[in-house]
């Protein structure tokens, strides 16, 4: 007698994607992190393949309930890629759970690593530049061409590189962790650098009205002389000060907004600014 094969269909696959794409953050925690989330979006599936055997359901959702964290976005890919394997499984396949712990393991930091540098470092940054943009004189374009293009794009990224990892299944690891994907990695910061960079130059714009005193009735203009050895120099002092809080002594970012509201108190009270 021919075994039944058990098969994901679209609808499956689809509320598999979908529980992880709105809530891969919701359960946070530092011994967690994205771990309840992650074994969330696998409830359909599990029930889908093991729905008729409970100790298996128990099992499954056990071994993905397991410390687990990525980019939520590209990260996706993972989950495609765990559902063909408990479809493998499912239809007798030997994997054990160290085979799929392993390739979720393998594959969360490399997929972080990228995504972290292709969408929060390039592509959020470019975004809100355009939005910025749009916005000026009070125009209600800038944040709504933002929220419409960040959440149309990024869902379609998501659904496609989840249903493109169940295609692939396990031969699409060689693309995410080869050396491919380390020159990929490389080529986002180094954008996202760039990105970041001409956002900062377009936006910043920091001046001092500090002028000293000759004897004559002007006196001397320290923001001119400062715009004729390097233009903008203060506002790039200001970035790399910022970023140099933010990433080597590890403040928050709202802690820097709050100390910038103060240095701005400071400055206009010395009448610098």
């Amino acid at each position: 007698m021919a075994q039944n094969i058990k098969k994901l269909d679209k609808k499956t696959l689809r509320k598999s994607w979908f529980s992880w794409y709105i809530g891969n953050l919701s359960s946070m925690s530092y011994e967690w992190l994205e771990a309840f989330g992650f074994a969330v979006s696998m409830l359909p599936v599990i029930k889908k393949l093991y729905g008729d055997d409970k100790e298996e359901e128990r099992k499954a959702m056990k071994r993905h309930s397991a410390f687990y964290n990525t980019e939520p976005q590209l990260g996706s890919v993972i989950g495609g890629i765990v559902c063909g394997m408990e479809e493998e499984r499912a239809n007798g396949a030997e994997i054990d759970d160290e085979v799929i712990s392993s390739i979720k393991i393998g594959l969360m930091g490399p997929l972080a690593g990228i995504g972290d540098a292709m969408i929060p470092g390039m592509y959020i940054p470019l975004l809100i530049s355009i939005g910025m943009g749009l916005s000026e004189g009070g125009n209600p374009l800038g944040p709504i061409f933002y929220i419409v293009t960040y959440l149309t794009t990024i869902t379609a990224l998501s659904y496609f590189v989840f249903m493109k990892g169940y295609k692939l299944g396990t031969k699409s690891v060689d693309l995410i962790v080869g050396e491919t994907a380390i020159r990929a990695r490389e080529s986002f910061n180094l954008l996202g650098g760039i990105v970041v960079g001409g956002v900062a130059a377009s936006f910043v714009s920091v001046t001092t009205s500090l002028v000293i005193n000759t004897g004559t009735e002007k006196g001397i203009a320290v923001m001119g002389i400062l715009d004729g050895i390097f233009p903008k120099l203060l506002s790039l002092i200001l970035v790399l000060f910022c970023w140099w809080l933010m990433a080597k002594k590890k403040m928050s970012a709202l802690k820097v907004m709050g100390l910038l509201v103060i240095l701005s108190c400071i400055g206009v009270a010395l009448k610098f600014f």
